[in-house]
């Protein structure tokens, strides 16, 4: 009997072998939980592709119950989610992103720099943790002093999804968060800046104006969480990958441009958001499975990513594997909009630290993060020889 219950801590630990048996065993699954579990790449893909009939609007209670994400792209459908994502995509693009390189770089470089002395750093603490964090609160205005609370309030709306969580205990954080970026957003339209909320203020007024604030802090919401929590686990999954395979973690030490396919891979093989929700808008069939109108669809793309269909022996990891069509970042037409910076920054953080640390290895107990769609390290301790 196939169980798939994302909140024990049996699969937190490892939820790849219960993926397997939902491939094997049944592709399409409803669980006790009344939602459907969709576990082959060519399904998920189906779901993702297909906005239609598989709505992204169950998403808008992913902050919690009294989330200020009202309409943004990630629990809007078309027309709507063509017209948010328009904009984003004027205020967040490619080349702004390709710009901060040097900035990300002298960021990681820093905090890199602190520990590397010692011989000794703990690498969500001291560089998977901050070196995203300081790189979106600065795309989005936030002052230095403020920081700290930026990385509490997003554990706020994370925590909303971890194993552990107590909504009562993050409310208080929840709200900061609103009053300071309500705040953040009425000075910008009175007082525009050269940061990513006064571009998307300036983009959506050239359009008539359509966002209210509350929207407009629902996309600081989205860009808080997605902007670090995915690069943070990135960066987390990848060396504790690297370290269970010696072999490939000595090869891209020693061969810089082999980061970006490690990278990739890590993204297929440990994806750092392993699933998120779809609602179905009439009766549907996937896979010849009958799921009825107004069901919760959940495509596993963790699960499609370590699928033998499309990916040969995927449960290996080969940093020289091709990667193409790997769903780490979705797909469609919500696919991720802060890939190229969650890539970006893994690479320099990488290139950094393998320029900086030599022989890394782990210095102690590696802990997962605990949380119910997230995959990432809480805890991840390493040893290495510094360079000179």
């Amino acid at each position: 009997m196939v169980e798939f219950n994302p909140f024990s801590a049996d699969f937190t630990r490892d939820p790849y072998a219960v993926y397997a048996q939902l491939r094997a065993e049944a592709p399409v699954l409803q669980t006790p939980l009344q939602f459907w579990a969709v576990s082959r790449y060519d399904d998920v893909v189906h779901v993702l592709k297909n906005p239609q009939l598989f709505s992204s609007q169950g998403m808008g209670n992913v902050g919690g119950p009294n989330s200020a994400m009202s309409r943004t792209i990630i629990n809007t459908d078309p027309p709507d989610h063509t017209y948010l994502r328009n904009l984003v995509n004027k205020a967040f693009t490619p080349r702004m992103v390709a710009e901060m390189e040097p900035r990300i770089r002298e960021i990681a470089r820093d905090f890199i720099g602190r520990v590397s002395a010692s011989g000794e750093m703990e690498l969500v603490h001291d560089l998977a943790v901050p070196l995203p964090v300081t790189v979106i609160a600065e795309i989005l205005g936030v002052e230095s002093e403020r920081r700290e609370d930026f990385k509490r309030w997003s554990n706020a709306f994370v925590g909303n999804a971890t194993v552990t969580a107590s909504p009562e205990s993050t409310q208080k954080d929840r709200d900061e968060f609103y009053a300071y970026f309500e705040a953040a957003v009425t000075k910008r339209r009175e007082t525009p800046s050269d940061d990513l909320l006064s571009v998307l203020i300036a983009a959506d007024a050239a359009e008539g104006g359509r966002l209210t604030t509350e929207e407009i802090v629902s996309f600081a919401m989205l860009l808080l969480i997605a902007g670090n929590e995915t690069t943070t686990n990135l960066i987390g999954n990848a060396l504790k990958a690297l370290c269970e395979h010696p072999d490939q973690l000595a090869a891209v030490a020693d061969s810089p441009a082999a980061i970006p396919n490690m990278v990739e891979e890590t993204l297929r093989w440990d994806s750092p958001v392993q699933f998120l929700f779809r609602t179905t808008t009439q009766d549907v069939e996937v896979a010849d499975v009958p799921v009825p109108k107004g069901s919760v669809v959940v495509p596993i793309y963790a699960s499609g990513n370590r699928d033998d269909a499309k990916y040969p022996d995927a449960a290996t990891y080969d940093i020289t594997r091709n990667t193409q069509g790997h769903l780490a970042f979705g797909l469609g037409p919500h696919f991720c909009l802060g890939a190229p910076l969650a890539r970006l920054e893994a690479r320099v953080a990488f290139e950094e630290l393998f320029a900086a640390c030599g022989d890394i290895r782990l210095n102690g107990e590696a802990v997962r993060l605990q949380s119910m769609f997230l995959r990432g390290m809480s805890a991840m301790p390493i040893a290495f020889e510094t360079k000179a």
